[in-house]
Parts: C-alpha cells; structure tokens; sequence
C-alpha cells in the first residue's frame, strides 16, 4: 500500500501578516516584532527550512547574540519547523557540533552561530552556495550587550558579498517598553528606507486553533490584573516605563496575612547586606499548592539610621534566630538562601552557624530580575506579609532614574532598595520553580 505524500500550503502555517514574505525580494532588510505567541519566530523557521528545500545552491545563517542561547532557540524552532512543512527528519543531517542542518537531497545548509564579538562572523562564507539571509535573533541583544547598529552594519557586510540576486536580513524581537531603547530607534530609522519592510503581530493575529484556550485565557488573565504589563507582553507594545518600578504593587492584593493551614514546601531567603546601609533578610515560603512565594518574615537593621554597625558574626546570630523562629512557626524544612555576591564575609559566618541551609551567590542580573518580579505581582504569585514593613514601603518608593529612562536606558535609583534587592535575588535564585506556577506561555520573556 502506498501513501501519498502530505501536502502542506504555507497559507496553512503562517499568518496571513507573513505570507507576503516567502517571495519577497524587494525589502533586504526584514523586521519582525511581536508580543507573546506571535509566531515570529516559527514564521523564522518556516522560511529558513523552505528556503534550503526549494532554492538551489542556498545557506542561510541564523544567529543570535551569545552561542549558548541557540540550542534551545532557534536551532529547536528550526527542526519543529521540518514536520509543520510536512517533511522528515531523516530527509536532513541534523548536528549540534557544529550546530547544523542540510537537506540530504541538495546539500543547502543552515548554519546557527552566534556573534560573541564584532568580528566573530569573519570566515563563516559557505564557499558553494551562497547565503541567501541570515536571521539575527533577539535583536534587542545586540543593542544591549553588543555593538548595536555598527555590529549590525558588520554583520550585513560581511554576507551580502556576491547575494545581488536575492538577499535578506531578518531581524526578529519583542520590543522593549521604553520607546527610546537603542533597538526601537534603530528600527524607526530603518522604517524610513525603501529597502526595510517592519511587522508586528501579536497573539490576536493567529488562529485560536493553534494557540489553545490555555493560552487566550492566560493572555486575558494578565489583561485583568495589569492593561499596562499585558499590552507590552502579550501586544508587544513599547509601553513607556514608570518612574515607580513596581506600580503594580497593591497592598490589597500583595499583603496576605499568614494562615494556621499554610503548608510551604521550603524556604527561600533574599539576603542584602550592608555596611552603614541597611542589612536584610526577606524570607519567603514556597506554597507550591497554591502556586505562589509567599513572604513570611523580615529582618531589617541600619546602622546608619540606629548610629551601631553590626559584625558579620552579629547580622550571622540574627539569622539563626530568625531561623529558629522561621521554624517553630512554620516547621522544619529546606533552606535556600541567596546573598549579596559581595557579601562573603556574612556568607562564611551565617553557613558556620546555620549548616544546614543551602547557600548561594544571588543572581544579580538587575533588568531581569526587575521583570521576572514584576511578572509574579501581575500574576498574583508573590506575596508579602505583614511583617515584611520595610518591604512594603520600598515597593512604594522604588523608581527609575528619570534621565536614564530619556537616554533609553533603566537605571534604578539607588535608594529604597535593599528589600528589593533581596526579594530580586529569592526569585532570581527559585525562578526555575516559580515560572513553571505561572500560566502557560507566561513563563520566559518571548514568544
């Protein structure tokens, strides 16, 4: 019995906003932005693995910023892309080392890459075919950590050489929420050119039937409980930043009272610590039934504002008592606890003194600790208690730098802190755990 081979219409698999793109020849310059689940990205993959399929004597490039991000990225959106065309994998020679993929039948090649450094696509001409487009990913990446529009300009130079025929750059990011952000003025410039097409879709553009209800209702979760937070990660809108870091801060919402029937399965403990500053410990209990951080306890000690610093060994013996306290209310369990990277003295006397805690060096990436908790607040899966007062008063007063925010930059002011920094570093050090209590599809900061 034979069967007869699938036949797949691209019509069926892309959105309507990027079907304009497959035989688009006259705009080198391709820009597609979106909010969460707008398919750029498989809209990516889709063109590369057609490309390879159906044009002769054809590579394609597909980089992003840093090379430990593609495998779990583009490289993975490239081999679902192999089943949605209708193929098989075994029509390809699919390798991580190098990181590759070749049609069998015409030996065409994406090759993935990063560009670590400006010069680090020197080389990378595939010498019998020629690369018809190379897709920069996470664009915003090479803004903030690389050259940006120069690297770019680099980039483009060095694989258009002998492309006049056919040659595209496809750029592809959600768009940060401040509108001066270097990536968003390098796209408004290049929205002025002849030879620059820009899309943006969201979630509302695709086929409910291939989302699911799961996701719809996740988007119109955060609709609910936060317009601004939602039209920027779900819409893909450049929001604007608050001077207020955490506006969406609500006592009445954030402030749970602790229950007798509470039941965490560990802590988790936010360490800063300061000389003269403030030094303080926010305590959190992992309710992984009712998928939520919950605060539980704050200590909170100045010596600036008492006139006394304290030791290292002393802040150590207010954390066993802390501790010892933690447990009699709330029981014996796990402790992680997540400190200052700069604080190792106070990192040696609190492990002498309290062996049984998990220590860690906190993680402290600012910008994305600052949206990963700002994402728990809108999804109602962080809380504080009524202890924790230091805490509350800092989510009230927490704010950017107003001219750092003009300059397209967001630099937190440095004051009303130090709470926020060690509830930063507990849900930095337990965002593995906690994504996973968010909805669907709210989990990581993309598509």
């Amino acid at each position: 019995m034979t069967h007869r081979k699938k036949t797949v219409r691209l019509s069926d698999i892309l959105i309507p906003k990027y079907l304009p793109l497959v035989n688009d020849k006259t705009h080198m310059h391709q820009i597609l932005t979106s909010g969460r689940a707008g398919t750029k990205s498989s809209c990516m993959a889709i063109l590369a693995d057609y490309l390879i399929v159906a044009e002769p004597d054809t590579a394609v490039v597909v980089m992003r910023k840093h090379h430990n991000k593609l495998r779990k990225t583009v490289y993975k959106e490239c081999i679902r892309a192999i089943q949605r065309l209708g193929l098989k994998k075994s029509q390809f020679k699919i390798t991580k080392s190098p990181m590759q993929m070749t049609y069998l039948k015409n030996g065409n090649t994406i090759y993935f890459t990063g560009s670590d450094s400006i010069d680090d696509t020197k080389g990378m001409i595939d010498e019998e075919r020629s690369i018809r487009m190379v897709v920069l990913d996470e664009l915003t990446e090479f803004f903030d950590k690389g050259e940006g529009a120069e690297e770019l300009s680099n980039i483009e130079a060095t694989f258009v050489r002998g492309n006049d025929n056919f040659f595209r750059m496809l750029y592809l990011f959600n768009p940060p929420k401040n509108p001066k952000a270097p990536v968003n003025e390098w796209v408004r410039m290049m929205e002025k050119r002849p030879d620059c097409i820009h899309i943006h879709s969201s979630y509302k553009d695709v086929p409910v039937e291939w989302l699911g209800q799961k996701l719809i209702d996740a988007a119109n979760q955060m609709a609910e409980a936060d317009n601004k937070m939602y039209r920027w990660v779900w819409l893909g809108e450049a929001v604007g930043i608050d001077d207020l870091i955490y506006y969406m801060f609500d006592p009445d919402r954030h402030i749970r009272h602790i229950g007798s029937a509470d039941n965490y399965a560990y802590y988790a403990i936010g360490v800063d610590y300061g000389q003269m500053n403030a030094t303080t410990y926010q305590v959190f209990g992992m309710d992984m039934t009712n998928k939520r951080m919950q605060g539980l306890d704050e200590y909170y000690y100045s010596g600036r504002d008492t006139g006394r610093q304290k030791s290292p060994s002393d802040y150590a013996k207010d954390f066993r008592a802390m501790l010892d306290k933690l447990y009699v209310a709330h029981g014996r369990k796990r402790v992680y606890v997540y400190i200052d990277p700069s604080a190792k003295g106070l990192a040696e006397e609190i492990k002498r003194i309290c062996p049984e805690i998990i220590l860690r060096n906190a993680d402290n990436t600012v910008t994305e600790g600052i949206n990963r908790v700002q994402k728990l607040l809108s999804y109602d899966a962080l809380f504080l208690c009524d202890q924790q007062k230091n805490a509350e008063s800092e989510f009230y007063l927490y704010g950017y730098d107003p001219d750092s925010i003009d300059r397209g930059l967001e630099k937190p002011i440095k004051e009303h802190d130090h709470a926020m920094d060690a509830i930063r570093y507990a849900v930095m050090g337990q965002w593995r755990t906690m994504k996973r209590m968010l909805p669907y599809l709210a989990r990581e900061d993309k598509e």
